[in-house]
């Protein structure tokens, strides 16, 4: 569906650095925001392979199997940043594969 590809396309998610350390791996804060002007809820990423030895804050971002749920599937407005920490080695490639687009 080339409407659901396009604003899922709006979805990015940004990753830095923040300088502390846990168990010897560096910390990472991924960013997800929606710069659709449409509301999408049931945002899920591709973490096939995510690891981590800090725990993430579940109700941001919740893994089941090779997939992350965002904010408990509830909608990521417009221009609103969610953002969860974790702790690996590198950073993790995440990206959005489904969500469902709410336009009024």
């Amino acid at each position: 569906n080339d409407i659901v590809n396009a604003r899922i396309a709006n979805i990015t998610i940004s990753q830095s650095q923040t300088g502390k350390t846990v168990e010897n791996k560096p910390e990472w804060k991924a960013t997800v925001k929606n710069d659709c002007i449409c509301t999408q809820s049931d945002l899920k990423l591709n973490c096939n392979g995510f690891q981590t030895v800090e725990d993430v804050e579940s109700s941001v971002m919740s893994k089941s199997g090779g997939e992350c749920l965002i904010n408990n599937g509830g909608p990521v407005i417009y221009s609103s940043n969610l953002s969860f920490i974790y702790a690996w080695d590198t950073s993790f490639p995440f990206k959005p594969i489904s969500s469902q687009v709410i336009c009024s």
